[in-house]
């Protein structure tokens, strides 16, 4: 079994920056890709940005040149760096992986993280 971990929420202004990290552990897997998604209160929870494993990277058009995914394989870790952040963008934030393990393929999320956007 394979444990997501999020960590790096939180309350900031607007304009302000925020880095949310997520990292997996668990023993003899390989990830396929990485990504971010969101879900604001009363809303569907919908894909801010993926990283595939040979870094190919993907936004949603809301956070185009704002955010930033990236990842450390060695880590297996992802990052989602959050620049100009806007009331817009809060929600609670949730790290997606899909993982092999033991040959089979497996999708895990993170618990969660809170983001929120405010003066």
């Amino acid at each position: 079994q394979v444990q997501l971990e999020e960590s790096g929420g939180g309350l900031v202004q607007p304009g302000g920056s925020l880095r949310l990290s997520c990292a997996a552990s668990g023993s003899d897997f390989s990830i396929y890709y990485m990504a971010w998604y969101r879900q604001a209160p009363g809303k569907q929870r919908d894909l801010v940005a993926i990283i595939m494993s040979g870094g190919n990277s993907n936004y949603a058009d809301s956070v185009k040149d704002r955010f930033t995914i990236s990842r450390d394989n060695a880590e297996n870790t992802v990052y989602l760096q959050m620049n100009s952040l806007k009331s817009e963008d809060t929600a609670v934030y949730y790290c997606h992986m899909r993982i092999s393990q033991y040959g089979y393929m497996s999708d895990y999320w993170g618990q969660g993280t809170q983001v929120t956007v405010s003066s």
